[in-house]
């Protein structure tokens, strides 16, 4: 078979092992963390569906090697605590019997331990430790690191790889990156010691040579160790791109692979994990000058998840591994469909931050779009129904597109009708924002794969009583979504207003000074888009904070965006009536202002199509309500309702 992306799929050997493509699945940490530290059930199959998904290898996250002076929970590898040993054995057994290889990542934390504890009241009970002392922005104290701490702490790095070699992982990550302990030895801002360990750069990596030499020492030669490192810190006081080669070059000799990743945990999330407001790719420049001088394979990340332009990294030589993250959350199958030629099926994450702040929120995973996501361990394949029935869909948006998806794969006979001449519902009005483009191309892709499942899909077509009469489903999923709120305020049916559902069809409409009337998670990120275009913009709410309908890790890079784009705010004003030259409003104290702009967005939220829903749910055998039109919500509710609505039937 000719492959569309040669040098994607092709082999790499590191050390004695070989690689099936150049595909790698990045450290994500596991979600059922047990209570002494070990790798729980529903985190062996979560690694486990990223494996069977194509990956080339599958990094298990993060392994602290010294909880004496790390206390972040996560996973521990030691002998002592009964069931740690098997849990890693078990988890590296489920990567590897798919053909993928299992490896592991290093931690530690340094003074930022405690950072991964839910009750984050906890940390203040911690002993954080770095290679200087200091006071975090926190107000946390930092002690420093003696050289008989420094000693052990080396030791155990060697300990944690015999374990994990013993359990049959098959390469070691070591965390060097995003400002944990050895990036804090790393880097100038955080490291002020006069001994051996600080100063000259030479000093400054002495602490990550030993730590290398002491894994090396443990699981022997030919058994690859990666480096992951911030190829740039990204702030002021940290070290740039130049001394990110210099360090890298200072440690190619002690390592199989250097991984170059960005940023820090103080300051870099959004560059580290690049939001859709940057573009893909944004860190593979690092990458690729590092590759320029040294001699040792080199891997990058970052907001990847095309095919082609992956290809064109490795093609170009820019690195020889690409790693992913959130692209193997929204399609743990991406590598096996590239390998298959079949790019055109994949989910394209739409770098929403859902994953990451599920995790921060709940301890648990979870995607917007991957509804197996933390829940591998329920099954992943999806079985045929005992008896096949004929299912009816009401509404083809991201849910109704998924349960039709499900159902189908599940044998049923599936008709989904729109009442729209597109597919895709609440997702059509994305294709006019490019920061969004995934989210459209999500309703793209899911009409795609439902109809290669053989859903009959019926444009233009509400589903109404009469219809479900004449059609006698066994089962209705009704998911007739939700409609834009439009008060009754003077002037909001004026021709200067466009409701923010139809701004894709009306985007060369809008003039060069806007007002965006509402605030909302849907508002704000349309007034960054308008912003982008070099129109000017105000963003008006009446509320006292915008966008608090945005998950925890999406909205500060947000509002930084807001802030970058320098959109004129207003909160804490109510739209009275919206006139040619702008709309008026009402302050808190009651001041009436006049908010400039010739182009007004109605953005004030949506309510659910409960007429509808009323109105179809005596009609079939078996209705269930999922989406919007049940209650309003986001794109990670009504793809999971979908697909185990589809379940159900």
């Amino acid at each position: 078979m000719r492959q569309k992306y040669p040098h994607l799929c092709s082999p790499i050997k590191l050390g004695n092992v070989t690689f099936r493509s150049r595909m790698f699945s990045a450290p994500m940490g596991g979600t059922d963390i047990t209570a002494d530290c070990c790798i729980g059930p529903k985190s062996t199959a979560f690694y486990e569906l990223r494996a069977k998904g194509g990956a080339a290898a599958v990094t298990v996250s993060e392994v602290v090697v010294h909880p004496e002076t790390d206390g972040s929970h996560m996973f521990h590898l030691d002998l002592s605590t009964p069931g740690c040993l098997a849990a890693a054995a078990y988890t590296a057994d489920a990567i590897r019997r798919h053909g993928a290889i299992p490896s592991v990542e290093f931690s530690h934390s340094g003074q930022y331990a405690g950072t991964y504890l839910t009750d984050k009241n906890k940390k203040q009970g911690l002993s954080q430790w770095g290679p200087s002392a200091t006071v975090r922005p926190d107000g946390v104290k930092v002690g420093e690191l003696s050289k008989e701490q420094i000693a052990d702490i080396v030791k155990a790095y060697g300990d944690c790889a015999a374990i994990a070699k013993r359990a049959g992982f098959e390469m070691i990550m070591v965390h060097g990156g995003h400002s944990w302990l050895i990036n804090q030895f790393l880097s100038p801002y955080f490291n002020h010691r006069t001994d051996e360990y600080g100063g000259s750069l030479e000093n400054r990596v002495r602490f990550a040579r030993e730590v290398l030499d002491s894994v090396r020492a443990a699981v022997g030669p030919g058994f690859p160790i990666e480096f992951r490192m911030s190829g740039d810190e990204y702030f002021d006081g940290g070290y740039h791109l130049d001394e990110g080669v210099r360090i890298a070059q200072a440690l190619q000799d002690k390592v199989d692979m250097i991984h170059v990743s960005a940023g820090s945990y103080q300051y870099g999330f959004k560059l580290t994990h690049p939001s859709m407001f940057e573009e893909h790719g944004r860190n593979v420049y690092l990458a690729a000058e590092i590759k320029k001088h040294v001699s040792v394979p080199v891997a990058t990340i970052g907001g990847l998840n095309d095919p082609e332009q992956m290809e064109e990294i490795i093609a170009s030589g820019k690195a020889d591994v690409v790693y992913m993250a959130r692209a193997l959350l929204a399609d743990p199958e991406l590598p096996r469909k590239v390998m298959e030629n079949r790019d055109e099926d994949i989910v394209h994450c739409m770098r929403c931050f859902v994953c990451m702040a599920e995790r921060a929120v709940t301890a648990t995973r979870r995607c917007s779009l991957n509804p197996l996501i933390g829940r591998e361990i329920e099954g992943s394949e999806i079985r045929p129904a005992p008896v096949p029935k004929k299912v009816l869909v009401a509404g083809g948006g991201p849910g109704g597109l998924e349960a039709a998806l499900t159902a189908a794969k599940r044998g049923h006979r599936v008709i989904l009708c729109e009442k729209e001449g597109q597919t895709g519902g609440i997702l059509k009005e994305e294709q006019a924002i490019p920061f969004k483009h995934e989210m459209y191309q999500l309703g793209v892709t899911l009409e795609k794969l439902a109809r290669d499942a053989g859903v009959e899909i019926r444009l233009n077509t509400e589903v109404t009583p009469e219809l479900v009469e004449k059609e006698a489903p066994d089962a209705l999923i009704v998911a007739v979504g939700s409609s834009p709120i439009r008060p009754p305020i003077p002037g909001l049916d004026g021709e200067n207003v466009i409701l923010v559902n139809d701004y894709y069809l009306h985007k060369d409409e809008v003039a060069d000074q806007v007002v965006v009337l509402g605030g909302g998670l849907a508002g704000s990120e349309l007034a960054i888009h308008l912003a982008r275009e070099g129109k000017t913009v105000h963003l008006v709410e009446m509320r006292d904070e915008l966008a608090p309908d945005a998950n925890l890790r999406h909205r500060p890079i947000l509002l930084s965006e807001l802030d970058k784009q320098r959109v004129n705010i207003h909160t804490g004003y109510t739209g009275r009536e919206v006139r040619a030259d702008g709309v008026l409003c009402a302050t808190k104290d009651g001041e009436e202002v006049l908010v400039p702009g010739t182009t007004v967005i109605c953005a004030l939220g949506q309510r659910p199509n409960t007429a509808a829903v009323d109105a179809l749910r005596p009609t079939a055998p078996w209705v269930t309500v999922i989406g919007d039109c049940g209650k309003v919500s986001n794109i990670t509710n009504a793809v999971y309702q979908g697909y185990h609505a589809a379940l159900d039937v």
